[in-house]
């Protein structure tokens, strides 16, 4: 997906946030994508995992 941005476009991108959002007001961004992200990717382990267990239970049913 961002394969085609390049150097040069992420270069523009900082650029554009640092004009907007400001030098303050970056890191407060940065820290709430972060924790956004590290939340995403727990629920996502966790459903993967309930998924599985679920799996398991139901070849267990099968097997007896």
């Amino acid at each position: 997906m961002f394969s085609n941005i390049g150097v040069p476009g992420l270069i523009l991108i900082l650029v554009l946030a640092l004009i907007i959002f400001g030098p303050k007001k970056l890191p407060e961004i940065g820290r709430a994508f972060g924790q956004t992200l590290k939340e995403f990717k727990k629920s996502t382990r966790e459903l993967t995992e309930d998924v599985m267990e679920d799996i398991k239970d139901e070849k267990e049913k099968l097997t007896k």
